[in-house]
This record gives C-alpha cells, structure tokens and sequence, in this order.
C-alpha cells in the first residue's frame, strides 16, 4: 500500500466516522423538520485501491459480516468486498428469513448459538433496525420416528444449553388453532425454539454494510473477480472487471458460486450448487403467530410484517445456477402447505423467486483455510446459510486476521473430507479417525 493510499484511507475513515449519523427516534424527529433531504447515504460507491490487506470476495450477509469484524474485532480495515453484482442481490435478499439455533450434533449448535446471541443484539450493535422477531420456531412431527428425533434433538438442545420445547397436539392447536393435525400426515407433535424466529434479509445487509463502510472498507459493487494470482502457492491478487487488485489475502464467501471462485486458485470444492425456490403470498391480516416448518410434507410458512405468507420448502433436485425453479417444486409446496393449513386455500400467491444453494456432502458448512496460503473458505451452508449470518462472519474474521481457525469453526474445516472426520447434520453416522 503506497503512502498517498494510506493517507487517503486514514482521511477517508476519519471523514466517515465523523459524518455517520446515529438512527434514533430524535434523528427521525430532526430530519422530518427538513423533509427527510439530509439523511446520509448509507455507503460509499469507492473506486478500488491498488492494494488491500484484505480482498473479500462476495457483498451478501456473510462476506459483509466478514468485512465488519475483521474492522471492528480486529482492526483490519484496509479491506475490500467485491461484489459481481449489487450488494445483497443474491441469496440474502432470496431466502426465507428464518433463524434459529436448535441443532443436533454439538459443533452445528455451538456455532449457531453463537449466531443467535449476536442476532439478538444485533440491531443495537449495527444501530440499524434489522428486523430480528423472535417470535418461536416450530418443527412438527408426523410419525413415531419424528417424534424420536425430536425428543433426541430437545434434549442435545438442552444439554447445550439451548431452549427447546416438546409440544402435545393439544399445545400446538393452542397456538395455531387453524391448523390440520388430521391431515394426510397427522401431527403427532412438535418441537419448539421459542428464541427463534426472522429477521429482515435486506436490512442485515444494508446494516453491515453501512457499519463496516464506516469502519473504512470499501464495497465495491458490479466488480466481478475474473481470476487468482499465486506465486510460489500463495495469494499475491485477484484479478477483477475493474482491474487487477494486490492483495496476500482473499476471503471466497459467494455462496452458490463458491465452487466458480475456488476454481480460479486451482482448488477443487466438495459442493453442488441447486436452485431453491421460495414464494410469498398476498397481504392478509395478522394471523400466523409464529414459523412453522414440517420436514416430513416440506415445507415452511411464517408471516412477513407486510402481512404475507412467507413459504418455503426444499431444494430443486437437479444441480444449476439458474435463480429459479420449476413449477413442480411450487405445486407440491402449496400442496404441502394446504394439507396442514386449509384455510389458505384461496389466497393467492403474489411472486416466486429462487437462489442458489452451496450443498456440502455432510450439509455442514466449510470454513478456514486452503491448501493456498492466503486464500480461506467459507461456503456449503446449503438451505442454513441466513441464520448463521453473525456468526458466520465473526467466526471467519477470527480465521482470516489469525491465519487459522476460531474454535467454533475448526470442526467445519475443508480437509474433514480427506480425513473422514464428517459431521452430517442429516443425520446420517458420523465417521471420525
């Protein structure tokens, strides 16, 4: 980094921190006296640096949560976020806004605990109103083994120390007195995580770009990365649509597109990329207090504070990057969804859209280091991916400015697939050497 480069950044960052305006009820107060016209942008449109400390590649909640810590835990702040497209357009403004904690196998817990706990202060720490409702997740069981699985998967929860419930037929029509515990699938029972519940997509990563922009990195959109320098099996830069950028550190946290990015430094990735489909219906008045998720017909339903049914379900089968679906996968979704809840039946679906899902092999994420020095990975969240966005990000920061993994993410390491040492959170036997 040159000298005039440093002396711009420090003035950048010093300019930043004195202009950042603090959103509250008198803020709100103050700018409606002048029409709303002196609110501030929310961050810089910077033209990339020759260098960087840092380069991480890809602006949804997980790199932005990257480039946030790495500032603010770890004082990096020369670091770039390149994003091919616009900031948040991909899976964290396409996904289902759920967040919850209520994993079985102890590593899958403790890092997503560690997620729900920043989520819970989150729109404090970012002064940003992220929209976190903790308004409970239910996971309904449909027969004996369901059951099983939940009793298992409450206790492991409690044994973490995470809240969990098991719910009787009768609770759960206490809650949701509409739905259908005598369909097709009859409702045994639940699991509940009361702690749980959504959040805003966007505002998660409108917040942690605003607060890392004023921390001094620089996001920087419609900036593709086209390739990967290395010069003796370490990082040296990235090349990108906007020029070659210096760097001894690249962070790959694009999500469905990580296999794309790694293959640029030679590397391999154990993952498949899949559409994921998601729909929302029209606006109807409050009705469904809570998520509701049932593995066993698949599908999810919650209600957006707009007031529209929010619907979800799983991965299209055949691998791709296309942000879409198929109709088959709609139809058994909303056939899934009036099978538990038939007074929707008449509500009519205003829009659809799909992302792309990073499946890894064990459905657990990967992160840390790369057999090129320089160069770490965070991807494979598969469908979990949102929820995780906190921590997520506080754990990959820890990696890159240390060189080596946090404790919470050492289990999630990319060589598991060469030692054998695979969590599977499908739960499938665990193998370890």
């Amino acid at each position: 980094m040159s000298q005039v480069d440093l002396q711009q950044n420090i003035e950048g960052q010093k300019a930043r921190r004195h202009a950042l305006q603090t959103y509250s009820i008198w803020s709100l107060l103050r700018n409606a006296v002048s029409y709303h016209e002196g609110w501030e942008r929310q961050w810089r449109a910077p033209e990339p640096k020759r260098a960087y400390d840092v380069v991480v590649v890809g602006a949804g909640g997980h790199g932005l949560a990257t480039a946030y810590y790495l500032a603010k835990e770890h004082g990096i702040r020369n670091v770039a976020v390149l994003e091919r497209g616009w900031l948040g357009g991909g899976n964290t403004g396409r996904n289902t806004t759920i967040v919850r904690s209520n994993y079985l196998w102890n590593e899958s817990t403790a890092l997503y605990e560690k997620a729900m706990k920043l989520w819970e202060g989150l729109s404090q720490q970012l002064n940003y109103n992220v929209m976190f409702s903790q308004r409970g997740v239910m996971n309904l069981g449909h027969t004996l083994q369901d059951m099983r699985d939940i009793e298992r998967r409450v206790s492991a929860n409690r044994l973490n120390g995470v809240d969990a419930e098991v719910l009787s037929p009768a609770q759960i029509q206490a809650e949701l007195p509409f739905i259908n515990l005598q369909s097709r699938y009859p409702v045994l029972g639940a699991s509940v995580q009361r702690r749980a519940g959504v959040a805003r997509h966007d505002a998660v990563a409108w917040g942690y770009a605003r607060a890392a922009d004023a921390l001094g990195v620089d996001i920087i959109q419609n900036c593709a990365v086209t390739g990967i320098r290395r010069e003796a099996g370490a990082v040296v830069g990235v090349d990108t649509a906007r020029g070659y950028i210096q760097t001894s550190k690249v962070a790959v946290v694009a999500a469905g597109h990580s296999t794309v990015v790694a293959d640029m430094a030679g590397i391999r990735l154990p993952i498949q990329s899949h559409p994921l489909q998601a729909l929302v219906s029209e606006a109807l008045k409050p009705i469904f207090p809570n998520v509701v998720m049932s593995n066993a017909i698949h599908a999810y339903i919650s209600q957006s504070d707009k007031g529209d049914l929010v619907i979800g379900a799983g991965v299209d089968a055949y691998a791709g990057y296309g942000q879409r679906g198929s109709f088959q996968t709609i139809e058994h979704t909303l056939a899934a969804v009036l099978e538990l809840f038939p007074l929707f039946s008449r509500v009519r679906m205003n829009r659809q859209w799909g992302g792309i899902v990073d499946v890894s092999p064990d459905a657990c994420p990967i992160i840390g280091l790369t057999p090129v020095k320089g160069l770490y990975i965070n991807c494979g969240w598969g469908t979990g991916g949102f929820k995780a966005t906190p921590g997520s990000g506080w754990a990959m920061a820890h990696t890159v400015a240390q060189d080596q993994p946090h404790e919470l993410a050492a289990p999630f390491a990319l060589e598991r697939f060469s030692t054998g040492h695979l969590i599977d959170e499908h739960g499938a036997a665990a193998v370890a050497h």
